[in-house]
């Protein structure tokens, strides 16, 4: 990051030098930027933000009250190389004054994925600038079926906060939430949209009358799908302590695998004897796994002397251990991971239930799995729905604290 200032300071003196006011100016201003990503004919929008800390230049993605911290920032060449959180992803930039284009690229994909992007300095609007009146309300809870391009369904629940054209909210799902989400309502017309590092999303509603909406859901380069919703304060997914369980004649997990330092490590050690363990299946491609690791950790930090231990076990997008391994060590670093991290293979969910055979199956990254002090499995939580969800990850907390002060109480 101090190489972005030196270039910044080298690149004005030669300006200077040569008495030239016609150059490109490659200094990343600080301030608020609006980013546009183009994708299947669309622009994905959202705002980050430049700003100095500890003498260095960093990035703020921003989507509703979520701000997440973007500290690796190079120059290569003539742009910069901006790597995107814990995800191996980059945005690969030039600047020029207000101006910046380049390419939002993933690293973790089998195949090539590069999403153009523009941005301009000094623009807070995430759609437009001065939108017409709102004139539909899309406050509160809906009951939501997306459809995929094969014809597929699935159920979510959509929760929205408006004032007047200002809306934020997500969609829940069995397996885990959309995060964030912060749009515009214009006429009666519905935009959100967020970029988390790793995911593009937009999605777009009109109603077809008070009460039913019609809509589409773009992400990134290739998924395209519609949904339908209507209201409904009532609406409900499954329980998702039901979805994921032991499949008959099993009470415990065994597992042996190893950690980010090559150690091997077997849930039948004796650290893990007597205690409540967690295993937290996860992956550092995950949004909804940093979510949730980003509540383990620092619980972890505060009731491992009571009894308690975790288990990270990761599935990462790459072909091998060596290859998983730093992307498992930036995680771990970035979030200070102080509990057990393992690499369990490839992100798939039938090598994950391949791992754990004593699972009926595996739905979703993360599932965590809870384990008292006898060894047996007593809960599986299957997905995660996180801060941006509101009253769904308060009510989570309090479920998730109720069950842990419950096993911890226990004695062997």
């Amino acid at each position: 990051m101090r190489l972005i200032l030196l270039f910044a300071l080298s690149l004005t003196q030669l300006l200077s030098s040569c008495g030239s006011t016609t150059s490109t100016d490659n200094t990343l201003r600080t301030g608020p930027w609006r980013v546009a990503l183009q994708a299947q004919g669309q622009d994905i929008p959202f705002i980050m933000e430049a700003a100095e800390k500890d003498g260095d230049t960093v990035l703020y993605l921003i989507n509703g009250e979520e701000r997440i911290l973007v500290d690796d920032i190079k120059q290569e060449g003539d742009s910069l190389k901006i790597r995107l959180h814990i995800f191996d992803a980059d945005l690969i930039a030039k600047v020029d004054g207000d101006k910046m284009a380049g390419r939002f690229t993933r690293n973790d994909l089998a195949k090539r994925y590069s999403v153009p992007f523009t941005a301009e300095h000094g623009q807070t609007n995430r759609f437009k600038e001065n939108p017409a009146a709102a004139t539909y309300d899309y406050n509160g809870k809906w009951e939501v079926t997306f459809t995929k391009k094969d014809g597929k369904t699935y159920p979510a629940i959509g929760v929205f906060e408006q004032k007047d054209n200002y809306i934020t909210g997500t969609f829940i799902t069995q397996t885990g939430d959309y995060r964030y989400l912060e749009g515009q309502v214009e006429g009666n017309e519905l935009k959100l949209s967020t970029f988390d590092g790793n995911h593009d999303y937009l999605f777009t509603a009109q109603p077809t009358n008070e009460e039913t909406l019609k809509g589409e859901y773009f992400a990134g380069l290739y998924d395209y799908e519609t949904w339908t919703a209507k209201r409904n304060e009532n609406a409900e997914l499954t329980n998702a302590n039901e979805l994921t369980y032991l499949k008959p004649g099993y009470e415990s997990l065994e597992f042996t695998f190893p950690d980010v330092n090559g150690k091997q490590v077997s849930l039948s050690d004796e650290k893990y004897k007597g205690k409540v363990v967690l295993v937290q299946l996860l992956g550092s491609w995950c949004p909804n796994c940093m979510d949730e690791t980003q509540f383990l950790a620092p619980y972890y930090a505060k009731n491992k002397d009571r009894g308690l231990e975790i288990i990270g076990l990761g599935f990462e997008r790459t072909k091998g251990y060596e290859q998983a391994v730093p992307r498992l060590k930036r995680m771990q670093a970035r979030f200070n991971i102080e509990y057990d991290l393992l690499y369990g293979g490839i992100a798939d969910k039938e090598v994950a239930a391949k791992a754990l055979p004593a699972l009926n199956h595996v739905l979703s990254f993360p599932t965590t799995i809870f384990i008292d002090r006898q060894g047996k499995v007593r809960k599986i939580h299957t997905g995660f729905s996180g801060p941006g969800t509101g009253q769904y990850y308060e009510e989570w907390v309090a479920d998730f604290n109720k069950t842990m002060d419950d096993l911890l109480a226990e004695k062997i």
